[in-house]
């Protein structure tokens, strides 16, 4: 094991996050001057925004990469960026009401649908930005595909309005949200970057045992997320096991019974 794995990967990015700073190594100082230089760049940032990160890299080497990195014919992708991102989450930092307009999933579109905005999400499995935002008239909490809204304008809403609105929010996702606890093998402590990684996606909090050698990680997660975190611990194969988490665990006995079976060895 690397012993500078602990100290780099766990204990110096913990106090740079209680203190609110980052480090920007110079090959990412680099690789952000060559990612504004991208026409994406311009829809991303807002102008002053935009001048502001030139100046400041104005120093820093630029990396060309033409020449170096080959890309291989592929499927079409979305484009990460969407124009909406920027504005909604400026009415979410503000606290504002909304008015959409959306198309829903077998035709037609619902018009001017007032809600509160409250967090964006980027889905990995389906490559889509999504708005998670509360309905005001039904009183539940949607989730809409950034590509099906096709109009989104700020509305006037009261402050104390706005913070009940949140608190019953919060109360909904609270009812959804669950937790896992998995742990890291200490055979490959060596390879917790990799580990941490896979579950980056993730809100999650990791704890170490000086006396075992062990990391947990604590995974929070929505309910519909779950079959999404299991690839992820697949990928992850013999270097983790759940510790916590009965559905996750009973998942896991499922495949592991199915893929037993599919080459004659029999129950588990």
């Amino acid at each position: 094991m690397n012993p500078f794995e602990k100290i780099f990967n766990y204990q110096l990015i913990s106090r740079l996050d209680e203190s609110s700073a980052i480090a920007l190594t110079s090959q990412e100082r680099s690789w952000l001057q060559a990612m504004l230089a991208h026409e994406a760049s311009a829809d991303a940032f807002a102008p002053a925004t935009l001048d502001k990160l030139r100046e400041l890299l104005r120093a820093a080497a630029s990396a060309d990469f033409r020449g170096i990195v080959a890309e291989k014919a592929k499927s079409r992708e979305r484009q990460v960026y969407h124009p909406l991102l920027r504005p909604l989450r400026r009415l979410i930092m503000r606290g504002a009401g909304i008015r959409i307009t959306y198309r829903i999933k077998h035709g037609g579109v619902k018009d001017g649908q007032a809600g509160l905005p409250l967090k964006l999400e980027y889905s990995m499995v389906k490559r889509e930005w999504y708005l998670l935002w509360y309905h005001m008239r039904s009183r539940a909490l949607y989730a809409t595909k950034l590509q099906h809204i096709v109009a989104a304008e700020e509305t006037a809403l009261p402050p104390e309005r706005a913070a009940q609105l949140k608190t019953c929010a919060a109360a909904m996702l609270e009812e959804r949200r669950e937790s896992a606890v998995i742990e890291v093998v200490r055979l490959y402590n060596a390879e917790l970057s990799r580990i941490l990684y896979a579950f980056s996606c993730f809100d999650k909090s990791v704890d170490y045992d000086e006396a075992t050698h062990v990391y947990r990680v604590r995974v929070h997660y929505l309910a519909d997320e779950s079959e999404f975190l299991l690839s992820k611990i697949r990928f992850l194969g013999l270097r983790v096991r759940v510790l916590e988490g009965d559905h996750l665990r009973r998942r896991m006995r499922e495949s592991a019974a199915r893929a037993l079976e599919r080459y004659g060895i029999g129950d588990v």
